[in-house]
């Protein structure tokens, strides 16, 4: 015998008709969140096989919840049905996993329980992804070839660069450290070009190698910078 006094019972049973009654009237009144018509009748299009399938991403985005809120309603419902003959047989009030009484606060807040606060069923939330997500990986994780060292040629991340070089949606007022301009911004801006020591990038020679050059980039103003750092210390 549950610890419900004749009032709160008759209290509860009401609520939960008049929640059975609700949730009834809503699927009825809205034709089952209008999934009752199909989604060409809903759409007006002659067919959903059209040569522009995003005209109907909204409309399966809208359809997609609907099947949400479907669900969601059958199973309150299902829930409400299940209480209300739990009172008929005289189980109401009582948890179906330990027997102890529920509390009347609880009854109140979730009249539909049949289960106490320690015993509720947790809602499981799947962690079941796409097979595809086994093949994605962060930007250039399959065609980045930089990590092994014996290897230097044109990888999927050079590609990247090359188009990245004609302007992105970044700006200078977005970067996360100082930046001079906006050549700064691409993906490894500073890795080397065509050279590999930092001299190589402003220093030439003629053909015969008698003839050298200097040319006054960034490149050599910051290798005197660091030059004449490194002689002051």
């Amino acid at each position: 015998m549950n610890s419900l006094s004749p009032h709160q019972l008759s209290a509860l049973s009401n609520e939960l008709k008049r929640q059975r009654q609700r949730l009834e009237d809503q699927l009825d009144e809205n034709n089952a969140f209008g999934l009752a018509a199909s989604l060409r009748d809903a759409t007006g299009e002659l067919s959903t096989l059209d040569n522009h399938p995003a005209d109907l991403g909204s409309e399966l985005f809208e359809r997609g919840k609907d099947l949400a809120l479907l669900e969601q309603a059958e199973l309150a419902l299902m829930r409400t049905e299940e209480a209300l003959r739990a009172i008929e047989d005289g189980r109401y009030g009582r948890c179906m996993a330990c027997g102890d009484d529920i509390p009347f606060a609880r009854l109140q807040a979730v009249p539909e329980t049949l289960f106490c606060t320690e015993h509720a069923p947790r809602r499981h939330v799947s962690d079941r992804r796409p097979i595809e997500e086994q093949l994605l990986q962060p930007p250039f994780g399959r065609t980045s070839m930089d990590e092994p060292e014996a290897y230097n040629g044109f990888d999927g991340e050079d590609s990247w660069q090359i188009v990245e070089a004609w302007g992105n949606s970044d700006s200078p007022a977005m970067a996360e450290h100082d930046v001079a301009d906006y050549a700064e911004m691409g993906i490894e801006s500073g890795e080397p070009d065509g050279y590999v020591e930092d001299i190589e990038s402003f220093l030439a020679t003629d053909m015969t190698g008698t003839q050298r050059y200097f040319y006054r980039n960034r490149a050599y103003d910051e290798f005197m910078h660091s030059e004449e750092e490194q002689s002051a210390d």
